[in-house]
């Protein structure tokens, strides 16, 4: 893919469609890290640490934390 820099404010911007970006795993507003070495431009996702309601979102948005859990009879000296 060919691109071009162009103006944008007081800086210089390029522009990547859509489908190019979601090829390398990337979409619209995602941070990226920034790197210039030996004439060469590498862009890579920083990484991101999910929020609880992203987690939450893969378990279809609920975690069930108020679900109580039976781990059996008490073994060896637990006080219960």
């Amino acid at each position: 893919m060919q691109v071009s820099l162009k103006p944008w404010g007081n800086s210089q911007g390029v522009r990547f469609s859509r489908e190019f970006l979601a090829s390398a795993g990337m979409k619209p507003d995602d941070v990226l890290i920034a790197e210039a070495s030996e004439g060469k431009i590498v862009l890579r996702k920083s990484f991101h640490h999910r929020t609880l309601k992203e987690r939450a979102e893969e378990f279809g948005g609920s975690l069930n934390l108020s679900e109580e859990v039976t781990w059996g009879d008490p073994k060896g000296n637990e006080v219960w």
